[in-house]
């Protein structure tokens, strides 16, 4: 059975059934993403539609800042999908504060037995999400435009995952209520992660949680250093 799927720009069928979109989105995943992800061909081709669909609505709602194609391929997408071997073989996924989609749904495009919930406050952001998993048929992720808080009250994931979310002391005021018995967050931090840390060790000690840098890997371009921090009780 053929994928049905199609992006502005794509050439003729590839293997798969798959359209290789050739737009500089597109082009530039190709050069980044690693050889050994999971459905690389379907990441490059609906994450490109994705940012895509970023610089069209960012004419008018500001999203982001990064929307030049080799930024927006390392800083979005790549740096979403690097630590996908630590959400392998999870159900049920929560991105707190996904904003327009990451890492939630570059993660649900190489995961797709796992459950992504995509938690957006912001309704205009929560809609555009919205649309991007309709326009891509993401069929594991959904959106939901609430507070983490509340979305933590009435159901349980075994991950929760953040980037750039907010400083390590009020993101674990927020996130530690999630952290049920077999729940885990894992952060995407930057360079200064030590320092957050030391910073929310008072916070973490009367939570009740560890914090253990879990991964750490340097963005192309000389974009940064990311550290995987996760939190357990």
């Amino acid at each position: 059975m053929q994928l049905q799927l199609f992006v502005k720009g794509a050439t003729k069928i590839s293997m798969m059934g798959l359209p290789l979109p050739s737009n500089d989105f597109a082009i530039e995943l190709d050069a980044i993403l690693p050889g050994d992800l999971p459905r690389r061909e379907i990441v490059i081709a609906c994450a490109s539609r994705h940012l895509e669909m970023i610089v069209e609505i960012n004419e008018v709602m500001n999203l982001t800042r990064i929307t030049t194609p080799r930024d927006a391929a390392i800083k979005h997408v790549l740096d979403s999908v690097m630590p996908w071997r630590l959400f392998a073989g999870a159900k049920r996924v929560l991105d707190a504060g996904t904003g327009p989609g990451f890492p939630g749904l570059p993660l649900a495009l190489v995961l797709p037995e796992t459950s992504f919930t995509l938690a957006e406050s912001t309704g205009k952001k929560a809609r555009f999400v919205e649309s991007v998993i309709a326009d891509l048929k993401i069929e594991n992720a959904r959106v939901l435009a609430e507070r983490v808080e509340d979305i933590g009250k009435r159901e349980k994931f075994e991950i929760v995952t953040a980037r750039a979310f907010a400083p390590m002391p009020k993101a674990l005021k927020m996130l530690a209520p999630l952290l049920k018995k077999g729940t885990r967050a894992l952060l995407y931090k930057g360079p200064e992660v030590a320092t957050e840390i030391a910073e929310a060790e008072r916070e973490a000690k009367a939570l009740g949680v560890a914090f253990e840098i879990v991964m750490r890997y340097e963005l192309p371009d000389g974009l940064g250093t990311r550290n995987i921090v996760q939190i357990t009780r």
